[in-house]
């Protein structure tokens, strides 16, 4: 089927204009514009140059548009034409090892890449019907992710911390280690000195000969920094249509949701709890729903989110917690004894694992959860040197095999590790245990029968 998207557009666009009446902050107000939301039309400038800028509400007979780039020079009376009805983006196997901007542009200075089509930014979900069952896991290289809280292919999981935990390392290492075949990488609301960062210590050579990087720094509009969400997400649908398992790591939701609240409030939403708007509640889901399995690929999504105030109960990270299948909350105790991945795996879940990880490997995790859940419940008598031993073998065994569960939750930067290896690791721990958990009933034993 021929699409006549693009010669409509051009024709749409020479016929349709209005002009500037006003603007407030980063929105401006046009006149005689009939277009639908989601255009994305051109403001003219004194210095002859055009602002592109979409449409992200109506308020009486006025048409409210939002700027890609600042409205430096826009002034009254400038004329405001339709450049296209939806966002297109360039698409193809020439953007791996690329990093591109909101519009899909190439940005690392080595030329604009042949596009073999162009994708609409924004699509919808494929239908919950034609979704086969997750049942394949999905190598990470993070011992602590793999084998504790295994996910499968297609998956969507949120990483949860506060700022300076270890997030982009976290997902860095994934990008490296990971078993998918095309990783695609959202950086959102990011400093600009840390996106080099990111790219050479973080992600570096191997990670990104396989990666799509998408950026959207905090210094650009908001409406750039929701585009890149979307952008990176369609990348991603290009790839998994095409029949490869595709990792999306983006970071931040946080600062998507951020941006879109900027949006929601210049073009007049009700502010709701802590100032976002209903519309950033709408973005999520249709954002995080897109990714998943289809019958020919799969996108797995880790989503990372920036908990403000290391409150687990603020509204964004409240509100992402009930779209994904699982989280994986770093904790900030943890990263300042040193320990990394900062993973606390009591906090963290993983729905599907029960669906892609063996049984053996399932109640071995399972023994691992309840030595450290019960050395976090006597961690205070423990410090202070109150706890007696015997009084709870569980806690004993805890304490006896302490070092070796942290040695292996602990990981560095540069140690990759396959899912059979984590498997392997995992279950040589839980068979140290059963014979730890047997050395103690033997000594209690003897005992018990002194005392008779």
């Amino acid at each position: 089927m021929i699409d006549f998207a693009p010669q409509l557009d051009e024709v749409l666009s020479t016929e349709i204009c209005g002009s500037v009446v006003e603007t407030v902050g980063m929105t401006a107000s046009v006149a005689d514009l009939p277009v639908p939301l989601g255009a994305i039309v051109e403001i003219d400038r004194d210095n002859g140059g055009r602002i592109p800028a979409e449409v992200v509400g109506f308020r009486d007979q006025l048409t409210l548009v939002y700027p890609l780039r600042s409205m430096t020079g826009v002034r009254r009376g400038h004329r405001v034409r339709l450049h296209r009805t939806a966002s297109r983006i360039p698409v193809g196997e020439a953007l791996l090892g690329r990093v591109i901007n909101a519009e899909g542009r190439v940005i690392d200075g080595y030329g604009q890449p042949t596009a073999e089509e162009r994708l609409a930014r924004e699509r919808r979900a494929p239908s919950p019907v034609e979704r086969p069952r997750i049942d394949t896991p999905l190598s990470t290289g993070i011992r602590a992710i793999d084998g504790l809280l295994t996910c499968g292919r297609g998956q969507r999981m949120g990483i949860f911390s506060g700022s300076g935990v270890g997030k982009s390392v976290t997902l860095g290492m994934m990008a490296k280690y990971t078993s998918a075949d095309v990783i695609v990488i959202g950086l959102v609301g990011e400093r600009g000195r840390e996106v080099n960062e990111f790219l050479e210590r973080d992600l570096g050579p191997r990670g990104r000969a396989r990666s799509v990087v998408v950026v959207a720094t905090s210094d650009e509009p908001a409406l750039a920094r929701v585009h890149a969400a979307s952008t990176a997400t369609s990348i991603a649908e290009y790839f998994r249509d095409r029949g490869k398992d595709v990792l999306l790591l983006m970071d931040s939701l946080t600062r998507v949701a951020m941006a879109q609240r900027e949006i929601g409030l210049a073009a007049g939403e009700p502010p709701t709890t802590r100032g976002y708007p209903p519309s950033v509640f709408a973005m999520l889901p249709k954002l995080v729903e897109r990714a998943g399995r289809t019958a020919r690929g799969s996108i797995t999504g880790f989503y990372s989110v920036l908990v403000e105030g290391d409150d687990a109960n603020e509204p964004i990270s409240d509100a992402v917690r009930g779209l994904l299948d699982g989280h994986t909350w770093l904790s900030r105790k943890l990263a300042s004894q040193g320990h990394y991945p900062a993973i606390d795996v009591l906090d963290s879940i993983s729905r599907l694992m029960p669906e892609v990880a063996s049984p053996e490997q399932r109640q071995a995790a399972t023994i691992v959860r309840e030595l450290l859940a019960a050395y976090r419940d006597h961690e205070d008598l423990i410090s202070i040197g109150a706890y007696r031993a015997g009084s709870n073998p569980t806690v004993d065994i805890a304490l006896a095999m302490r070092d070796d569960i942290a040695q292996f939750l602990r990981q560095q930067v540069d140690e990759a590790c396959q899912m059979e290896t984590t498997q392997q690791a995992l279950m040589a721990l839980a068979h140290r245990t059963a014979a730890v958990s047997q050395q103690a009933a033997q000594v209690v034993a003897p005992a018990e029968t002194t005392a008779t």
